[in-house]
This record gives structure tokens, sequence and C-alpha cells, in this order.
């Protein structure tokens, strides 16, 4: 990665001692509380810098603030790194909400939508007249009709190479 060697076995968050970096919170914290006193440390450490800045600005003491103030940053960066997996795990378990919640709210508009259909359906069937007098080349033959079609065609249709179903077609489409 970025030239540097990278192990998949490699912890995704080093410690600060790999790195030969001093760490200034316990093994075992809190981690609200170790931030909130890195917070306030890296405020004095700053008031200080500005103080010697303002008196003796060629002064020793003045890398030494420096460097403390970077590993005070350091230190809290890693406190919030280590906060970057849950934060991810948190976020993609959000994310699973809302697209369960999406999901569910299209499934019922379906259902409504479905609902809605089939009684229109059922309306439109209720409204049609019991005696209807339709023109029979325009209706689809039923099953049993098709199975005498193709037990009497079936020379003729061995002759074209066409099913019974193509054929059918073509004689609605030609009686329109």
């Amino acid at each position: 990665m970025f030239g540097v060697p990278f192990n998949a076995d490699d912890a995704i968050i080093r410690p600060l001692e790999s790195q030969s970096i001093r760490r200034l919170y316990p093994q075992n914290f809190d981690h609200r509380r170790e931030l909130k006193k890195l917070n306030h440390s890296i405020l004095v450490n700053f008031l200080d810098l500005l103080d010697i800045l303002i008196k003796c600005p060629d002064s020793t003491k003045r890398t030494d603030k420096i460097d403390d103030i970077n590993i005070l940053f350091i230190n809290m960066h890693h406190l919030i790194n280590e906060f970057r997996p849950h934060q991810a795990r948190e976020t993609v378990r959000v994310m699973l909400e809302m697209q369960k919640r999406q999901r569910h709210q299209v499934a019922e508009r379906l259902e409504r939508q479905e609902d809605e259909v089939s009684r229109l359906v059922r309306e439109a069937l209720s409204s049609l007249p019991d005696n209807i007098d339709l023109d029979s080349s325009l209706l689809v033959p039923s099953p049993e009709e098709l199975q005498l079609s193709s037990r009497s065609g079936s020379a003729s249709s061995a002759d074209d190479k066409c099913s019974t179903l193509d054929r059918l077609m073509c004689n609605i489409v030609d009686a329109l």
C-alpha cells in the first residue's frame, strides 16, 4: 500500500508502541475521559507555547512545547482512530435498517397497487353484460380447442414447420 509492504494479518490500528511513539494514556481506559484530558492538555500546552513565544521566541522551550503538542495530537488521533471500526459498523447497521424500511414500504405500496388492480378488474368484469355478442374470430380458443386443432392439423403443421400457437396468433392478427 503506497509502496509500503502490507500484511492482511496485521492489526487494523497498530498500537502506538509499535510505531515507537509514547502512549500518554493507560492500556485500560475510558475513551471519552481520555479524549477530554488530551484536548485539555493540548489547549494548555498551546497557551504555554504562546506565552513562550511572547516572552522569549528563541528559547529551546519552544521546540519542547511543539514536540509535546505533537505527541498529544498523535495520541488524540490514535484514540479517535480506535473508534473508526465501531463507527463503520454502526454506519453499515443504520444503512441496512434504512434499506429494510424502504423495501417494506415498496412492498406495502405494491400490495396496495395489487389490491387496487384486482378491485378494478372485478369491477370491470362485473360491469360486463352477461350475454355479449362477441366476434368469435377474436376469441382465444380454449385449451381443448387447441388440442383438437393440433391433432387435425398435425400433417399440415409438419409440412409448414409452424406451431399451433404461432398459427393461432397469425389467425388472430389476420382477423384484425
